[in-house]
């Protein structure tokens, strides 16, 4: 009821605010900047501190809300080594008629989700990885390091029929891949809150020899891409109607792996109020069509663009919200996302157009063609505390979002999601940049 009350009090501030604020927007022009500080605190992780920023050009404002290049800039570390350091450059003006958008990212995480394969067929018991339970092993079980450098550059371009756009892409990506380091998150914790060092989620599959020796360190990788996309939307940041649709073929190579992925994408937007009141929906199939692919590049959700960072699914703020993190992960996979968004307040404010909106959301995801691994070394008396042999089913979350927007493009998120099966989780929060999709 605290947070309830706590939500009406700035819901009906901000009303209020926005009613005594100039309702005139005006067309940006020049430079437009907005920025974001991060602060945040995990018991295990430690704290999280740095800031965000998105620059744009929006030139003599002809083309706006559009932009003629937009640069944006991440740097926050968790005093533990995990963090963000991100450049993302986006334009549609420094190739003719082609988008370009240029990615460099550094992607430490000393504590990522792992829950297995397929599912609901890998079974999550919250209880060892809750500290006050009589069963508990380690806040850790359900976690791996993971290192991620990666360069990427996409580029998109018109067709001859009108609204079909081809897409083409070159990514290098290097994963680094290990066990959590315990010794490194136990440094200057009080002894009731220090880590076990015990066998993990990780290390029990690479004793069974699910994760194989040749995939348990990671590896650098060449990724190539292709696509075609259909776009008619009328506002790319957050669209009142139109369509976005797109399928991409990817071909992934390293020393010891390559496979082919496959994505297919629909995006459809709705005016029930004008300017105020839309609806929007998200499905799509990402799978590996051909060859094998190691067990950590299996979670990547594909698309011709996308202007996260984290690309991970199914789970999480970008894909089904309110779900664990990396709970949905096989060799092909389902999303599906509905949501309602009603901006109820348009102002400017010191020479910035604002609108603030709520959302309401019903997310989905599930496995519909497994990931074969071989489970014969699992010692029989511990089979039925990891494995379901059943077929994946839906995995649901609900929830709801808020956003704030300066000039139509920098969009402040907060959304959170709650999952119908325990078995995803109690609730996930997130507070990040712009809308789903």
């Amino acid at each position: 009821m605290k947070h309830f009350s706590l939500f009406v009090i700035l819901f009906t501030s901000l009303q209020l605010l926005s009613n005594n604020i100039d309702t005139t927007e005006i067309t940006k022009t020049g430079f437009g900047f907005g920025g974001l500080p991060v602060v945040t605190y995990s018991t295990d992780l430690g704290l999280q501190y740095g800031a965000l920023a998105n620059i744009y050009h929006y030139g003599n404002g002809d083309i706006y809300p559009g932009y003629y290049h937009s640069l944006y800039l991440e740097a926050s570390m968790y005093t533990k080594g995990s963090g963000i350091f991100r450049a993302f450059y986006d334009t549609k003006y420094l190739i003719k008629d082609i988008r370009t958008s240029f990615d460099l990212c550094y992607l430490p995480d000393q504590a990522l989700d792992f829950y297995g394969f397929n599912g609901y067929q890998a079974i999550y018991n919250k209880n060892w990885e809750t500290d006050k339970h009589t069963d508990y092993r380690t806040r850790m079980f359900y976690k791996h390091k993971r290192n991620i450098t990666r360069i990427k550059a996409d580029f998109q371009g018109k067709t001859n029929v009108k609204n079909i756009h081809w897409s083409a892409g070159i990514q290098f990506q290097n994963y680094e891949i290990n066990s959590v380091d315990i010794e490194r998150l136990n440094k200057g914790k009080s002894a009731e809150k220090i880590l076990p060092d015990t066998a993990t989620l990780y290390h029990k599959y690479r004793d069974w020899g699910i994760i194989t020796d040749n995939e348990a360190k990671g590896g650098f990788f060449t990724t190539l891409k292709a696509g075609l996309v259909y776009d008619t939307r009328n506002n790319e940041p957050n669209p009142m109607k139109g369509l976005w649709s797109e399928v991409v073929v990817s071909q992934t190579v390293n020393t010891d792996f390559y496979f082919t992925g496959f994505a297919a994408t629909h995006r459809q937007y709705f005016t029930i109020v004008e300017k105020k009141l839309s609806f929007a929906y998200r499905i799509g199939y990402q799978g590996i069509i051909a060859g094998n692919a190691p067990f950590y590049c299996l979670p990547t959700v594909m698309y011709t663009f996308t202007r996260s960072s984290n690309s991970d699914g199914m789970g999480g703020s970008k894909t089904v919200r309110g779900m664990l993190r990396n709970r949905v992960v096989g060799q092909g996979m389902t999303l599906g996302n509905a949501e309602l968004r009603w901006k109820f307040a348009r102002f400017t404010f010191k020479n910035q157009n604002v609108y603030l909106a709520l959302s309401s959301f019903v997310d989905y995801g599930q496995v519909v063609v497994d990931y074969s691994f071989d489970k014969s070394k699992v010692p029989p008396g511990e089979y039925s505390s990891y494995f379901k042999n059943t077929k994946d089913t839906p995995h649901i979350t609900y929830g709801g979002g808020f956003r704030i927007a300066l000039n139509e493009n920098f969009i402040i998120a907060a959304d959170a999601g709650v999952p119908l099966n325990k078995q995803d989780g109690d609730m996930g929060m997130y507070i990040g940049l712009n809308w789903l999709f």
